[in-house]
């Protein structure tokens, strides 16, 4: 997986916070994560829309198999409905807790719990609704004489060595991803698929 496996250590309380550029100030969202006692914060100056969230990548990266994260909202973690569910279902996927104050959300609780097989069951409908509009477009294209298919990108040497350096702590998990020439998805999905993690210090 990519997020480290669980070392024997303490679990943690960690924290991501995000404002937009319009809203500027964080001040509320971290007075927030010290009442919670939050020990490692992750801030992001970052509007809803944008992909690219460095620290949240690397919160994910850091994230340990018993550790809670805390955040202020929904909103705060993710994009859009279908990005909630994705985050979700990674953090629950590798014994990572969530909580969210505005909803009053707690994974590690009987009615959380409950909530996420609610989500895990809208995932799963997303997951085939698109599989099937993709079926179905390709169907049309090949109707039409206009699909082609499309090649995977492929895990190459170049892919092993960044990620391996990355797992062994000698670059930055950013610099590791611009290196391997992927988006942050297909890395992290590559890596879950290879069994590469970051180790535990």
């Amino acid at each position: 997986s990519c997020l480290i496996e669980a070392g024997g250590g303490e679990y943690m309380k960690v924290g991501y916070v995000r404002v937009s550029t319009a809203e500027q100030n964080p001040a509320r969202q971290m007075e927030l994560m010290k009442s919670l006692g939050v020990e490692k914060i992750y801030q992001e100056k970052r509007s809803g829309k944008n992909t690219d969230r460095p620290q949240f990548n690397e919160m994910l990266s850091f994230l340990r198999d018993g550790d809670t994260l805390y955040v202020e909202s929904f909103s705060r973690l993710s994009r859009s409905t279908r990005d909630l569910l994705s985050t979700v279902a990674t953090l629950t996927e590798h014994g990572v807790n969530l909580v969210s104050d505005k909803e009053n959300f707690d994974t590690s609780t009987p009615q959380g719990k409950f909530v996420l097989t609610v989500f895990a069951a809208l995932s799963e409908f997303e997951r085939e609704s698109i599989l099937e509009r993709q079926r179905e477009g390709i169907e049309i294209a090949k109707a039409e004489g206009k699909y082609k298919g499309r090649k995977p990108i492929p895990a190459n040497e170049k892919f092993f060595t960044v990620a391996k350096a990355w797992a062994d702590g000698k670059v930055a998990l950013k610099d590791a991803i611009r290196e391997s020439g992927m988006s942050s998805s297909t890395f992290f999905r590559k890596c879950k698929q290879y069994e590469i993690s970051r180790r535990s210090s």
